[in-house]
């Protein structure tokens, strides 16, 4: 076991799952921020993993709860893991051995597996409009294993090899904190939703690398910390990505592809589904982008 790596871990009402979690990375230094569960997670993890490390404070998303985990951690390296992920076997040993021979590494993330051992698809592409287009308006389904149509997700990596990326999901990070200590910790505006795609973004802009390896495995359930709520937030988080990264004008398009995308959902999804996409674009038609933002 290493002794170079600190883990953090998010938490937000997180007692139904939290503890396999921390089972899963015993023996290592480990901080949980919670964001202000009312479900009694401080209380069973300070019962339970007494050498746990718990940082309370008020809701401040998952890029300010990373942020203070960070702080609150002094390893070369920090494997930052949603709650609802489990480390399998020595995970964090053979992760930290791929960052050790990719110096320029900022970030490396493993395989993610769902609970079935299946594959979980993990590696992302920079959102631009086109391919916005594509996942928004479901032109992926025409060439899912092409780029052209679905570079947003990865389309044609098979997730068996290692390689340089351009985004990740963050479920399961490990990031270099001498890399973090010059280009910065997460950007909190971003509440939840994309905030780790403009830290990655990031990291690469100031010539450090990103990279994915199935050397390292991590069970994610997904979605269990927010119960797949949230849409709103996912779309802002879209919209604050754009507005900071590109320009004004692109973001206002964005906006625009995203709202008449969502009105055509809304008319060919019924139930639950179909009244989260109408949410979501009464959301998107209530103004422009830096209204939307606050």
């Amino acid at each position: 076991m290493r002794d170079d790596v600190s883990v953090v871990v998010v938490t937000w009402n997180a007692a139904g799952h939290v503890e396999r979690c921390l089972d899963s990375v015993r023996g290592y230094e480990t901080v949980v921020v919670d964001n202000g569960s009312n479900d009694g997670t401080v209380l069973l993890v300070r019962e339970r993993f007494p050498g746990v490390t718990v940082v309370e404070q008020e809701n401040r998303g998952m890029g300010g709860g990373n942020n203070a985990g960070i702080r609150a951690t002094s390893k070369p390296y920090v494997l930052l893991l949603n709650s609802d992920t489990r480390v399998v076997a020595d995970g964090i040993d053979r992760i930290a051995a791929f960052a050790d021979a990719h110096p320029r590494a900022a970030v490396v993330g493993p395989r993610l597996s769902n609970e079935d051992g299946s594959l979980q698809r993990s590696v992302r592409g920079d959102p631009t409009t086109w391919r916005l287009a594509t996942e928004y308006l479901f032109l992926r389904k025409l060439g899912p294993r092409t780029q052209a149509l679905n570079a947003f997700y990865g389309g044609g990596f098979s997730h068996g090899e290692p390689r340089q990326v351009e985004s990740l999901m963050g479920a399961a990070l490990l990031v270099r904190r001498s890399a973090v200590e010059e280009v910065g910790l997460f950007d909190e505006d971003f509440f939840m939703f994309s905030e780790e795609t403009d830290w990655l973004y990031r990291f690469r802009r100031a010539g450090w690398q990103v990279w994915f390896t199935p050397d390292a495995e991590v069970v994610h359930l997904g979605g269990a910390s927010h119960g797949g709520r949230l849409y709103v937030e996912n779309l802002r988080g879209i919209l604050r990505f754009q507005l900071k990264n590109r320009s004004p004008r692109e973001a206002e398009r964005t906006r625009r592809l995203l709202l008449w995308s969502l009105r055509l959902r809304a008319l060919v999804f019924r139930g639950d589904r179909g009244d989260t996409y109408r949410e979501g674009a009464r959301f998107l038609a209530s103004g422009d982008v830096p209204a939307l933002l606050g």
